[in-house]
C-alpha cells in the first residue's frame, strides 16, 4: 500500500511533465517515510538529454543530503528506468527502485536488463507494476495525442 502512495506522488509529476510538453515521467525518492527528491521529464524544456526524472530526483536528494550516496533510499518512478538512471542508480548506491509501466523499447532493468550482461558492485531490489495502469493510460494518451497534433501539422 506504501508503495502506491509514493507512486501517486511520481505520477503527479509525470502530469507535471506532460503539461510543458514532456514525455510524462516523474520521480520521487523516498527515505525515512519522507520524498527527499522529486524530478520530473525535462529534457526537451531543459536542452539537457540527461534531464529525466530519475537523474532529476536523485540530484536532488544528493544536494538535500550533501551526500552522493543514497543506500536508504527507494526510488518510485512511473517508467522502466533506461540505462543512464539505472547506472545513476547504482552510483548512488539506493537500496530499492520501483516503477510502474514497463519500457519495452529502451527498458534496462526488466525489459532489456543491463544486468544479464555486466556484473555491478551494487544490487538494487526491483518491484515493478505499481499502478501501471495508470501510467501506462498518461504514456499512450500523450504519445496519441503527439501523432495525431502531427497529422493536424501535416495536413
Amino acid at each position: 500500500m506504501q508503495d502506491e502512495e509514493w507512486m501517486i506522488a511520481a505520477l503527479a509529476l509525470a502530469e507535471e511533465a506532460q503539461a510543458v510538453g514532456e514525455v510524462p515521467v516523474g520521480a520521487v525518492l523516498v527515505a525515512d517515510g519522507q520524498i527527499i527528491g522529486r524530478g520530473s521529464n525535462r529534457p526537451i524544456t531543459a536542452s539537457d538529454p540527461t534531464a529525466h526524472a530519475e537523474i532529476l530526483a536523485l540530484q536532488a536528494a544528493a544536494t538535500a543530503r550533501q551526500n552522493y550516496r543514497l543506500p536508504d533510499a527507494t526510488l518510485y518512478v512511473t517508467l522502466e528506468p533506461c540505462t543512464m538512471c539505472f547506472g545513476a542508480m547504482i552510483h548512488a548506491r539506493i537500496k530499492r527502485l520501483v516503477f510502474a509501466a514497463l519500457e519495452p523499447k529502451a527498458g534496462a532493468v526488466v525489459s532489456h536488463p543491463v544486468t544479464a550482461a555486466v556484473s555491478f558492485n551494487h544490487t538494487i531490489s526491483v518491484t515493478h507494476g505499481v499502478l501501471a495502469a495508470h501510467a501506462g493510460s498518461l504514456l499512450s494518451d500523450f504519445f496519441t495525442s503527439r501523432r495525431e497534433a502531427s497529422r493536424h501539422e501535416a495536413n
